[in-house]
């Protein structure tokens, strides 16, 4: 019975790959009434922290956007690569890292994007070299995120086991980043130079690329002042969890949890920035920002739900097989994690989905921390948001997809970056734990 409901769940996948975006979503809603009407098994968990912080952080974050400060950030990171535009390749993945650390999603990188590409192409470098590690980047740092939904979460279930948030935050930052900066070596390798790729020759001889230059934007007075509120809740969330945290101890017996406190923290940061810059709230509603946060939340319910109806239906056969492959082979972990990713595309849904499990039966917490980085494998099948941004707003022609599907340019700096980020973290986390 384990195959049927096995093959029930990877068919709710699939569907939900083959609708898009928001869709798998409603196909793990769908696998879950498959599962539990038709085929007996009892419901899983909803990951419900999960899906308010996602929606608590997306709330400030749309609350800063429209006060411009998406847009001023932009601008500064324009300014930043300008600065430097020869080593865009590096530079790049250091401003969408940094952007996703800070926002907690991945979807900042949209707005940095175009910058990329164009100044690639002022500069005749190539422009699939800096997009394919900068969408690789804003993945990958969303293991690092302070205020992300798969750290929080992650950590809340790592605590009992004697590593705590502090502690998993200062194994995946410093390893995800170094790990960017191995996946952009690679990177600034791939791909003949621009000016010998015939597909850019056609293109330049017919007229379809542009140099656009410098971007002129319209900051808005509210634009400094909502981003330093965000900052400022950044650090409350960060500093109230080392407060609270085992290892500081300052605040014994808190009067609210961590998880809530982010909750709390993020929606007061909207509170002020609504307040202090004096914006429309009703606008909020309709940034692009909440409309892809929202998404990600219903991605979330659906997959994760399935997921974990499956699993915890299961756990004493699933640990039976597993123990003893991940004890010889601890590094299975994240392939599994790698390829489970690859379908969920979601950082949050692949942790809720299966690091409880491999806590369950009996995996390291060295190996659950060293692996993390491995639920970022986002970018393997070329359909995922920021991918096929990049590759739209290439008008060079270098950043596409390949005929057989996997080759394109994010896969190998890709799974450059989650490997070498995973044997980091294997080094530099038996130092921590």
């Amino acid at each position: 019975m384990i195959v049927v409901e096995l093959l029930v769940v990877l068919l709710f996948i699939f569907l939900g790959a083959r609708i898009g975006g928001i869709g798998i979503g409603f196909a793990g809603g769908a696998g879950v009434i498959a599962l539990t009407m038709f085929l007996g098994v009892d419901a899983g968990n909803i990951p419900v922290d999960v899906i308010l912080i996602i929606m608590s952080v997306i709330t400030a974050i749309a609350a800063m956007q429209v006060a411009g400060g998406m847009d001023w950030l932009v601008d500064l990171a324009e300014q930043f690569l300008r600065k430097n535009p020869k080593r865009i390749t590096f530079y790049a993945p250091i401003v969408t890292y940094f952007m996703t650390l800070l926002a907690g999603t991945g979807h900042t990188a949209f707005s940095t994007l175009p910058v990329i590409a164009e100044v690639a192409k002022e500069q005749g470098i190539r422009p699939s070299r800096p997009l394919s590690i900068a969408v690789v980047a804003s993945q990958i740092a969303i293991t690092a995120s302070p205020i992300s939904a798969a750290v929080v979460f992650f950590s809340g279930i790592l605590e009992p086991l004697g590593v705590d948030y502090l502690t998993l935050l200062a194994i995946c930052i410093p390893t995800t980043f170094v790990a960017c900066m191995v996946g952009a070596f690679v990177a600034n390798m791939m791909g003949g130079e621009l000016k010998d790729d015939p597909v850019y020759q056609e293109r330049l001889a017919k007229g379809l690329i542009k140099i656009q230059g410098a971007t002129q934007r319209d900051i808005l007075p509210s634009a400094k002042t909502s981003v330093y509120i965000f900052f400022v809740a950044i650090v409350a969330v960060v500093s109230y969890a080392t407060m609270i945290s085992g290892t500081v101890g300052l605040i014994e017996n808190p009067t609210i949890g961590r998880n809530h406190a982010i909750m709390a923290i993020m929606l007061t940061a909207a509170t002020g920035i609504v307040m202090m810059t004096k914006i429309d709230a009703s606008k909020i509603a309709n940034a692009a920002t909440f409309k892809s946060g929202m998404s990600a939340c219903v991605c979330v319910l659906g997959v994760a739900w399935l997921g974990d109806t499956f699993v915890s239906s299961h756990i004493s056969e699933i640990k039976e097989f597993s123990a003893q492959i991940l004890e010889q082979y601890p590094w299975m972990l994240a392939i599994t994690l790698f390829f489970a990713s690859m379908l969920l595309y979601s950082q949050g849904a692949t942790t809720t989905a299966l690091m409880p499990a491999a806590l369950a039966i009996g995996v390291a917490p060295l190996t659950a921390v060293a692996s993390f980085a491995a639920v970022s494998a986002l970018f393997v099948l070329p359909t995922y948001p920021t991918l096929l941004a990049a590759v739209e707003m290439d008008d060079t022609g270098s950043t596409r997809i390949g005929r057989y599907v996997f080759n394109h340019p994010f896969f190998i700096p890709g799974v450059v970056t989650i490997s070498t980020s995973v044997a980091l973290g294997f080094a530099f986390g038996g130092v921590f734990i």
